[in-house]
């Protein structure tokens, strides 16, 4: 008689499939109560980069709190925002931490109180970063972005950080206005646009070097604005040594009837190979004229243009302005303006290592043949006889009213504009909308207020295979899917076939 052979295949299957649940659904519930991640992203997008480790570790004597404007529930069904909630997870395991997750339009009295009674803009998505009286705004379309190819990038941790060593510190980066020479303070005449750059994170203050005799340390921006006097020999000095140690000076040199030349703020310009005059520029051709901010067309207020860096330059603050102009977002207009002129590279010092090119010029107009022509006015003001005969030459001339200029050896940085209309609550008006956004963005270019931790964005990685034709494709998807398959189903039909052998 055939000895019947015993079948333990059913037996086998009961028991693994009992210990898988023994031991694999306990693992998974105990890793879902401590939500452990266990981060196999090539970039480590889910993990907290030694930088911000090292930062949290100096900074756990300091009481920082975090605010997420939207509610934690956010995150679900968006895997693309992981890498946000799982910095945010890490940040909160931090005993001196406090993360608060909150809808703005529930809670208006918290978002108020970190809008700093609504100076600071607050939307759903932005994240705030406090440490006893500092507090710092990330927006929240900075956190993810998209490069041009496509990219999807989790820039969050690197803001947040940065976020943290500013409000650690104790003070924000501040822009200070020179005064002592007769300039409209902020609180009166410029507060719109301090106001402004408060939102951008910086804090604003007023400066005078005549009583301080030298630039405050934490002094990222000064701003020259209307100055209706030259500055004393001892602040050209104080500014010539900020500027020789990497300072950013922005010039609003609006015309003025002082008599006698600005000879030291001259001296200041002529380094960056800038000459200025001594003028104001008005348009005689109707069609070049812009609205006042009394809807009144006014020759004082003129059309521009801002000419897009090319050749050796390397720096670009127009391109993005003129796309925004170009969609009719904003009117590229100037008001109350000098002009400047280019000195020749060999006739100022350290001519080579300057980088100086305009970024604002009065428009032209073009005749019933296409011939181009400038039918700008140049009436000179303020200066002496000498400039007020060059002032008079630059009638119905191409213009520029204004420069940026860096210094490749020192890293100084200037931007001068011939007007301060541009920021003046008195006179600003919608047709100089342009002009003033691109004051805006030369503060990102001269300082930018989000810190560079070296953390870098992360990305997602995937991997991807390249066929050389459809042929290759089809041997390769044969090799990986198919195969494998076939010899699936010839294993079953064998077990199929001697499961009761």
């Amino acid at each position: 008689m055939e000895k019947k052979k015993l079948n333990f295949s059913g037996t086998i299957a009961i028991v693994i499939a009992l210990l898988t649940l023994v031991v694999f659904v306990p693992i998974n519930l105990i890793v879902n109560y401590y939500d452990k991640v266990y981060d196999m992203t090539p970039t480590k997008r889910y993990t907290l980069n030694e930088t911000t480790a090292k930062l949290l570790n100096d900074t756990s004597d300091k009481d920082i709190d975090v605010f997420f404007l939207s509610k934690k529930e956010y995150f679900r069904g968006a895997p693309e925002f992981l890498s946000l909630y799982h910095t945010l997870t890490q940040l909160e395991e931090r005993p001196n931490i406090d993360v608060t997750y909150f809808e703005p339009d529930e809670n208006a009295a918290l978002a108020n109180e970190l809008s700093n009674n609504g100076l600071l803009s607050v939307q759903n998505g932005d994240i705030f970063v406090r440490c006893g009286d500092i507090t710092k705004r990330i927006d929240h379309s900075k956190i993810f972005q998209t490069t041009s190819d496509g990219t999807f990038q989790y820039a969050g941790e690197e803001l947040i950080a940065a976020a943290i060593e500013t409000c650690t510190n104790g003070s924000l980066p501040t822009i200070y206005f020179l005064q002592g020479h007769d300039e409209k303070s902020i609180n009166d005449s410029y507060e719109i646009y301090a106001n402004q750059l408060k939102t951008n994170n910086y804090d604003v203050q007023e400066l005078n070097l005549s009583e301080t005799k030298a630039v405050p340390g934490n002094a990222k921006i000064l701003y020259l604005a209307g100055p209706q006097k030259d500055i004393t020999d001892d602040e050209k000095a104080i500014l010539e040594d900020y500027l020789e140690a990497g300072g950013a000076l922005s010039m609003l040199l609006a015309p003025t009837d002082t008599k006698g030349r600005f000879t030291n703020i001259e001296d200041i310009l002529g380094q960056y190979g800038i000459e200025m005059d001594y003028n104001i520029v008005t348009e005689t051709n109707a069609a070049n004229q812009l609205q006042d901010k009394d809807y009144q067309q006014n020759e004082n207020f003129i059309r521009v243009e801002y000419p897009e860096a090319t050749g050796d330059y390397t720096e670009d603050l127009t391109s993005e302005l003129n796309y925004l102009v170009n969609n009719g977002e904003y009117i590229a207009g100037l008001a109350g303006t000098r002009s400047f002129a280019l000195m020749p590279e060999n006739a100022f010092e350290n001519g080579a290592n300057v980088e100086v090119s305009p970024i604002i010029r009065n428009m032209p107009t073009y005749d019933a043949d296409g011939n181009q022509k400038y039918t700008t006015k140049s009436a000179p003001m303020g200066g002496d006889d000498v400039t007020k005969a060059e002032a008079e030459k630059h009638s119905d001339e191409q213009l520029d009213l204004g420069y940026y200029a860096m210094n490749r050896i020192t890293g100084a940085k200037l931007i001068v504009t011939g007007s301060t209309d541009i920021i003046d609550k008195d006179v600003i008006a919608p047709s100089l909308s342009a002009t003033q956004m691109l004051l805006t963005f030369s503060n990102t270019w001269l300082y930018d207020s989000d810190i560079s931790m070296g953390i870098g964005n992360k990305l997602n990685a995937y991997d991807s295979m390249t066929f050389e034709d459809a042929s290759h494709a089809k041997k390769v998807l044969a090799s990986m899917i198919i195969i494998p398959a076939v010899l699936a189903v010839a294993g079953v039909a064998v077990w199929l076939k001697r499961r009761h052998s």
